[in-house]
């Protein structure tokens, strides 16, 4: 599988985004580098960062391998980012109820902060 990477343009080099370990293990064993030529296929996306976030995610998931510790901090950015649980369900490919244990493992206060929530109930006068 190709590594997936983003050019940032200030810094002028390709920031990888996904196929880090594929990487580093070519660089670390020598036999691996010969066979490979030292390269390895690489495609550049052009996205924003909450894009490449949930890129990741969704290159991890299909692998099987996303841990919930960094799933629930990489919905936490995002929440930070201003984007909505709709967003994040639909790009990280989770559903509703997902999305929210994960908010929930990171810290109610700051994650629900400014959200409207349920007028199931009101208070009797």
């Amino acid at each position: 599988m190709p590594i997936v990477c983003y050019y940032d343009k200030d810094a002028d080099m390709y920031e990888i985004v996904d196929g880090f370990h594929r990487y580093s293990i070519m660089l670390k064993y020598k036999n691996i580098r010969e066979r490979e030529g030292g390269r390895l296929p690489v495609s550049v996306i052009d996205k924003p960062i909450s894009g490449r976030m949930a890129s990741t995610i969704r290159h991890n998931r299909a692998r099987g391998s996303h841990n919930v510790d960094l799933m629930s901090n990489i919905v936490a950015e995002l929440v930070k980012m201003g984007l909505s649980n709709d967003w994040i369900g639909k790009h990280l490919g989770m559903d509703a109820d997902e999305v929210i244990r994960l908010k929930q493992i990171t810290g109610l206060a700051a994650l629900f902060k400014d959200r409207e929530f349920s007028k199931s109930w009101t208070k009797k006068k």
